[in-house]
């Protein structure tokens, strides 16, 4: 009876200290580390239309300084610093609310500032600029018949999320429609039988990478970051559209599915790994594709779409080894895996290594921080 008594003892404490390490401080554990990650990132780029010199010199309203304002705006809604919308709107400002390649431009990457652009806009419908050069890109093409422009998964978040909100500022559900037909060809009939893989619930992220391709273990290639776009653009629509939006339950479907597929492999330090079903293919932690799961499943948890006693602990697995081991002291985010479509690309990957672009790594950072404060 003793015996029993003690090993019942031992359990209680187990699982009080299995709680605790549960427990996040909103402002220590979560806040304090995306504040320290932004402020290091606003202040070494002061100037918000200074270009961006890597290889070549590219316009500071690329993709990649999409994705951080829209991380951005997401501190924002938790953290309102008046000089967050300040340097958002300094840098529509600076691009004159433009877009890289003009409005005639069909590429998502081209077109993903507009989320923060229309964003700006609801806050202020007075600035009627921010909204006029995105909305004739979309509108240029909505008068075509062309549904088969996001060839590559990355696109799906980089413009799917514009259309939803052009829906939703103008009421009109076309620009849903467009929106639908568009993601369905890249789901069912981009590079052969679509790039959405139903038994495995991930996708491959080009044509290139449908089978025959295979990993060197074997199976699929499934990059981490790429169906992190994916999920980040489910949540996005989701959180825009009308609950009664024409397949707003099919959205939601790929989001719960992509993320049942997630637990299972995540790395036992809480991270992904670039190549998501082989660990061998430059296997390692990777900052992007975790953050951007932990900001679907805590959205997810968050909503009550998905289980809370499940995801929860998954999350707060990947949130605690990106504070610990991702955002350094002077709010340099480490393991942050450079541009590119695979696991190959943007190697090595390790704390110190710096990528082509570090702002794209901060915007998924905090996109993931701000779902997580919210989560009970």
């Amino acid at each position: 009876m003793m015996k029993k008594r003690f090993l019942a003892t031992i359990g209680l404490f187990a699982l009080s200290i299995s709680v605790q390490a549960q427990k996040l401080s909103k402002t220590k554990d979560i806040l304090e580390p995306m504040q320290r990650a932004n402020a290091y990132f606003m202040q070494k780029w002061p100037d918000t239309g200074k270009e961006i010199v890597t290889n070549i010199a590219r316009p500071s309203n690329i993709w990649t300084r999409a994705v951080y304002y829209e991380g951005l705006l997401a501190l924002h809604e938790i953290d309102k610093k008046k000089k967050y919308l300040d340097y958002a709107y300094a840098w529509g400002e600076s691009h004159k609310w433009g877009l890289r390649g003009g409005i005639k431009t069909r590429n998502a990457d081209n077109q993903c500032c507009g989320q923060t652009y229309l964003a700006l806009y609801e806050m202020n419908p007075s600035k009627k600029e921010c909204m006029h050069d995105i909305k004739a890109s979309i509108d240029s093409m909505m008068a075509t018949s062309k549904v088969n422009d996001w060839t590559w998964i990355d696109a799906i978040q980089m413009a799917m999320p514009v259309f939803a909100k052009l829906g939703q500022l103008t009421n009109n559900p076309a620009y849903y429609e467009r929106m639908y037909e568009m993601y369905k060809h890249s789901k069912d009939v981009e590079g052969g039988k679509g790039l959405y893989n139903p038994q495995d619930k991930l996708w491959w992220r080009d044509k290139d990478f449908v089978p025959p391709y295979k990993e060197p273990n074997g199976e699929d290639c499934y990059w981490s970051r790429g169906n992190g776009w994916v999920v980040a653009a489910m949540v996005r629509v989701l959180q825009i559209i009308p609950k009664n939006a024409p397949h707003r339950e099919e959205y939601q479907k790929m989001l719960v599915d992509m993320l049942s597929a997630l637990p299972k492999i995540q790395r036992t330090d809480g991270f992904w790994n670039a190549s998501l079903h082989d660990p061998t293919n430059y296997g390692g932690k990777e900052a992007t594709g975790t953050s951007l799961f932990v900001y679907g499943m805590a959205w997810g948890i968050n909503q009550g779409i998905i289980p809370a006693k499940t995801y929860r602990p998954v999350v707060l697995k990947a949130w605690n080894a990106l504070v610990k081991e991702s955002v350094q002291p002077n709010g340099f985010l480490g393991y942050v895996q450079g541009t590119g479509k695979e696991p190959k690309d943007g190697q090595p990957v390790t704390v110190s290594s710096k990528p082509d672009f570090e702002d794209y790594g901060l915007g998924c950072f905090l996109l993931a921080g701000s779902e997580v404060y919210k989560m009970k």
